[in-house]
């Protein structure tokens, strides 16, 4: 008789038979074990994390991805997952290197993390980064200076870093610099201020932002390395390190850039938009292992092959395709960046953990709302800009994540960077909200040469309807060489530019909300007016049909026909 007993052990899963050695009983070989674990593990993180997720977007009306990170910090190595499940072993065993999950886990989650980058890029309106408003600039600038100073000091001041210059230091500078602006433009959307001085100022900046963080974690990254591996640094070498991180991401932008024309073409030629998914995503992972290899981290690779993208016409379509891998892959990475946390561990930074966020939020404010206070913007319209540029999110956890894996952070400290995007997450929202209270947010002169803002409101029989009348409005605008994206996943609002036009188009249940600056509201009311009447022609369409009840009459019959 074959008596087998399955054994799950933290670093390696062993099977033991004690009788019938020689059977010939197909024995599981041991990464026929390791695969197994890995799916039941995926399993238990898709589920977790949506459903989380989920229920932190409708019923707490919160970003889901604060859901997904909470999920994976309970079902972690550092909680329920190292309870031992009878015959399994623990599900998320707690492993001994510096990231407690397993390697195979933790490659999905950097893959989500490039596919997340990826897809930044794409929607990066690259019009506007080259165009972007003095307002915008002074904004993004002065947010990336304050956050990374005062993130860095902070480490020195809790005796986490020796020195400014020390990789801890600069990891925590880096990684309060990032903008999540999704979070913000969902605040905008609801109260209808996406083209609003502060909106569309807090955009620019958030834009600039981005760039400027890529760039910073590329210096972080290459001078963390030179520290780790016992190099002294010295100014001349800061300098050095600094051309060549900005050397890099220059060079391979502007190739990026410059024959995105002709892989377009190329990949067209094809005729295929799965394959031309495929391959552009297949791009997006050479470039990441190029910058990786050239000492600079993947995630920059992953944005300058999608921003190299972004202003072609397959932009568009590449983002809709891969819709349906972001919304399995994402919440895996956000779900294993929360299994990184160690609660025990956090309570020894508890404190540093606190002061870390309010730093994190006076850093935005500060650096953010002085910039626009010296431009047209009273001390009201520099609290909104300062708020909405606060709320940190993907790409702080990337960055802490990268900090994490080269050892330049420990673990409780990467538990302080979570607990900072988590909160600012949560408290910057209700800020910026209540301060929209209808007073303007220019000073007086600026205020009288502003652009008054036009709302267009259009409803219609179901949400259903108005669902598909979004996409199609969102389609006119595509047709008309408009540059067209959604501000975050979660959301129904899109941004519309094009030069100097400033759209948004949100819904709202049956509602669709058009905004649009006074004089370019005739350029919005035509477009939209040339969907309507493709919708008037459909209807039409649909009278000319067969009368519906006889259509079904007739497939009923069917059914008993063929029950019979």
């Amino acid at each position: 008789m074959l008596r087998t007993v399955t054994v799950f052990e933290p670093s390696s899963i062993v099977l033991a038979i004690a009788d019938g050695v020689g059977s010939g009983a197909p024995a599981v070989s041991h990464m026929d074990s390791v695969m197994m674990h890995l799916v039941l593990q995926l399993a238990v993180i898709l589920i977790a994390a949506r459903l989380s997720g989920l229920f932190f977007q409708r019923y707490l009306k919160m970003p889901s991805v604060l859901g997904e990170l909470i999920a994976g910090i309970i079902i972690g190595p550092y909680a329920f997952g190292q309870i031992s499940i009878p015959g399994i072993g623990p599900l998320f065993p707690l492993g001994q290197g510096v990231i407690p999950v397993s390697g195979e886990l933790y490659g999905f989650a950097t893959v989500a993390s490039i596919l997340l980058l990826f897809l930044s890029g794409l929607e990066t309106d690259l019009t506007l980064f080259i165009r972007y408003s003095v307002a915008g600039a002074a904004v993004g600038l002065g947010g990336v200076i304050f956050s990374f100073a005062f993130g860095a000091l902070s480490a020195v001041w809790f005796g986490l870093a020796d020195s400014f210059m020390d990789p801890s230091a600069l990891f925590l500078g880096a990684i309060s610099t990032a903008t999540s602006v999704g979070i913000t433009a969902r605040i905008l959307s609801e109260k209808r201020k996406t083209d609003s001085p502060e909106g569309v100022t807090i955009l620019a900046g958030a834009v600039l932002d981005d760039v400027l963080g890529i760039i910073m974690l590329a210096i972080v990254v290459a001078m963390a390395r030179i520290k780790g591996s016992g190099g002294h640094i010295d100014w001349g070498r800061i300098l050095m390190i600094s051309a060549k991180a900005i050397g890099f991401w220059l060079a391979f932008t502007f190739v990026g850039l410059f024959s995105a024309r002709y892989v377009t073409r190329v990949l067209k030629s094809l005729r295929s938009m799965e394959i031309i998914v495929s391959i552009s995503f297949g791009l997006a992972l050479l470039v990441a292992g190029l910058m990786e290899m050239a000492g600079l981290a993947m995630i920059i690779g992953a944005y300058i092959m999608g921003l190299s993208l972004s202003r072609t016409d397959l932009a568009h379509a590449i983002q809709e395709n891969l819709h349906g891998i972001y919304n399995l892959l994402v919440p895996v990475f956000f779900c294993v960046m929360g299994m990184l946390v160690d609660v025990v561990a956090l309570k020894a930074v508890l404190v540093f953990g606190a002061v870390y966020t309010v730093i994190a939020i006076l850093s935005k404010l500060i650096g953010c709302g002085i910039p626009a206070w010296f431009m047209k913007f009273n001390m009201l319209g520099s609290l909104r800009i300062g708020a909405g540029m606060v709320p940190r999110g993907e790409v702080a956890l990337i960055i802490a994540s990268i900090g994490l894996s080269a050892g330049a952070i420990r673990g409780d400290v990467f538990g302080a960077a979570v607990m900072m995007t988590l909160l600012t997450t949560l408290i910057a929202p209700p800020i910026l909200s209540r301060s929209f209270d209808g007073r303007s947010g220019l000073k007086p002169g600026a205020a009288a040469r502003e652009e008054p803002i036009k709302s267009i409101m259009l409803e219609f029989p179901s949400p259903d309807l108005a669902e598909f009348m979004l996409s199609r409005f969102a389609q006119g605008f595509r047709n008309e060489e408009f540059f067209v994206y959604r501000l975050g996943h979660d959301t129904d609002t899109y941004q519309i530019r094009k030069d100097d036009m400033v759209f948004s188009l949100t819904q709202e249940g049956e509602k669709i909300i058009l905004t649009a600056p006074a004089k370019h509201e005739h350029v919005a009311r035509f477009i939209a007016l040339e969907e309507l009447l493709v919708l008037q022609d459909l209807a039409s369409s649909f009278e000319k049909m067969r009368d519906l009840d006889s259509m079904k009459s007739s497939l009923l019959s069917g059914i008993f026909d063929a029950g019979a």
